[in-house]
């Protein structure tokens, strides 16, 4: 069952940076202040609240500045075979890339 908008919202504090929590907030601001649709926002929390999980405590947004930066983060959501015969997780890839 996908995450509403409420409950990835909340998501937010736990990002482990708090320069990067003010500047998720302030994005928040603009998706809102800009009239995009729920479900467009909660995609791109969700894919930006990952990306602050992922880079972690000591990095800010504003400092990535390279290719490979983003395509670390991708490609953790690479899976074998056997966790997903389906492939699926190219679709994730792809969203989670088009979102950045």
């Amino acid at each position: 069952m996908p995450l509403k908008l409420a409950t990835t919202i909340g998501k937010i504090q736990n990002i482990p940076n708090i320069k990067n929590i003010e500047i998720v907030n302030e994005f928040l601001g603009y998706m809102r202040n800009n009239g995009s649709s729920e479900h467009h926002q909660n995609n791109n929390f969700k894919v930006v609240i990952a990306f602050g999980n992922f880079i972690g405590k000591d990095n800010l947004f504003l400092d990535i500045n390279k290719k490979e930066q983003i395509v670390k983060f991708l490609n953790t959501k690479i899976k074998s075979y056997d966790e997903d015969p389906d492939k699926r997780w190219i679709t994730t890839w792809n969203n989670y890339l088009r979102s950045h």
